[in-house]
């Protein structure tokens, strides 16, 4: 076991994503304080880092953490080519920065003529290759097209000429890249059913895939089942991702966000058993985990039965979760699963419980704890009554006896009848008599 734990620090030590707590997520390393935007957009590249600022600052109420945003989206956008989105910004920021922070034109007219001219460019050539028959170069012709649309920002566009691709490719690696595109455009437009699609399509080409590009593929696949509220098969998906992922995917995610999903989704989906062993004792994703402390030890209280701990560092968490462009419509969900599991997990032991001292475990009030045991009664999810006077939980344990006895009885009753069907059998045998089908052919 020794010799494992030393390879699992060598490890973290040699693959530059493996910082221990020192490369905790900026959205998490401060809890309860407001996120560190700059150490946390320098997580990400490309389109994926503008449009978390963008939400960073559409849905924060701190305005110097917003403004932080806008300016910082400006900058990133300033180094690519999409004119629409330096409007957009623009806009946003409605000249709260200074002059240097509004529509810079004669940018926007040198991109756009830069753009109409290379689009020309594109055309011409793409024309040439389909007059002459190219496989090929078609191919390349549309991927061009493609990463051309989608540095515009035309994601629709540049979906279109990926797709067209298709037809064109005619090895495994071409495949693999087509969907790659793909998977990152759909990711982009919110249509995750064609993620899911095209990351089965990379799957099943024949030859075997590079360990990165199957990391990237488990990335892909979990948030498109976090998306669909499929939270276990997220989790399960996170927890597959290889640790080679490093920062090789940063234009769609980061390798803390693999830890911080992958950990939510667990604990609000996973059985104690689970928990343990696809979690807890996961050396591959322990890796993703020390990246971001605050969720392994959430993790290790909800499993050690500390839930006030376990709570507490949700509850601290849960602002800049909410800023989080792909986790920020499940918190509440999730929460409330995590949140309904440790209830349920606190009562199993006990014949009864008293809800003052439950509700102090929990940090809330009797009332409210009175509330969330009725609903989780209701549902069949805890076998218990309460009494409302004296404020005492009380389990319903089954009748063990009575069980026994029916099984018992079920048992001498299916006993009974296969000796019947025996014996009615051997007697056919023994005088020969045989059933022979009605049916007309």
């Amino acid at each position: 076991m020794d010799g494992d734990d030393d390879l699992t620090v060598s490890a973290m030590i040699d693959d530059p994503m493996s910082n221990g707590a020192e490369s905790a997520s900026p959205a998490t390393a401060a809890m309860g304080e407001p996120m560190d935007v700059e150490a946390y957009a320098a997580m990400y590249t490309g389109r994926t880092k503008i449009i978390r600022l963008l939400f960073i600052a559409d849905n924060c109420d701190n305005e110097a953490m917003k403004l932080e945003a806008l300016r910082m989206a400006y900058d990133e956008i300033k180094k690519g080519e999409d004119t629409n989105l330096h409007r957009e910004v623009s806009s946003k920021i409605r000249n709260r920065l200074g002059p240097k922070y509004t529509v810079d034109n004669a940018w926007v007219e040198s991109v756009e003529k830069r753009a109409a001219l290379r689009r020309d460019k594109l055309d011409n050539e793409l024309n040439g290759y389909r007059t002459n028959l190219i496989k090929e170069s078609i191919r390349m012709g549309y991927n061009d097209f493609g990463e051309f649309y989608y540095a515009h920002g035309m994601l629709s566009e540049s979906f279109k000429s990926y797709i067209r691709t298709r037809d064109y490719c005619t090895t495994s690696k071409h495949i693999v890249q087509m969907c790659m595109n793909i998977i990152l455009v759909s990711i982009e437009l919110g249509q995750f059913s064609h993620v899911t699609n095209y990351v089965s399509k990379a799957e099943n080409t024949p030859d075997p895939l590079p360990p990165v590009t199957q990391a990237k593929l488990k990335c892909a696949s979990g948030l498109a089942f976090l998306e669909t509220k499929k939270y276990k098969f997220a989790a399960r998906k996170f927890i597959e991702t290889g640790y080679e992922l490093g920062n090789n995917y940063s234009e769609v995610i980061a390798p803390q966000d693999v830890g911080l999903y992958g950990g939510l989704c667990a604990l609000a989906s996973f059985d104690r058993t689970e928990l343990k062993t696809k979690i807890i004792d996961n050396v591959g994703f322990r890796n993703f985990l020390e990246l971001v402390p605050e969720v392994r030890e959430l993790i290790n209280d909800f499993y050690a039965s500390r839930y006030a701990s376990c709570l507490g560092y949700l509850e601290k968490l849960k602002a800049n979760l909410l800023l989080d462009i792909h986790l920020h419509d499940h918190v509440e969900t999730l929460y409330t699963e995590i949140r309904h599991k440790a209830i349920i997990q606190y009562t199993l032991p006990f014949i009864s419980v008293d809800l003052h001292n439950m509700a102090d475990a929990f940090k809330t009030t009797v009332a409210g704890l009175e509330k969330e045991l009725e609903a989780l009664i209701t549902n069949g999810q805890i076998q218990a009554r309460i009494d409302s006077h004296n404020k005492i939980l009380y389990a319903r344990h089954a009748d063990q006896r009575k069980a026994t006895f029916q099984r018992v009885l079920q048992t001498g009753g299916e006993f009974e009848r296969e000796v019947r069907s025996m014996l009615l059998r051997a007697n056919l045998v023994k005088h020969e008599v045989s059933a022979k089908s009605g049916r007309k052919f």
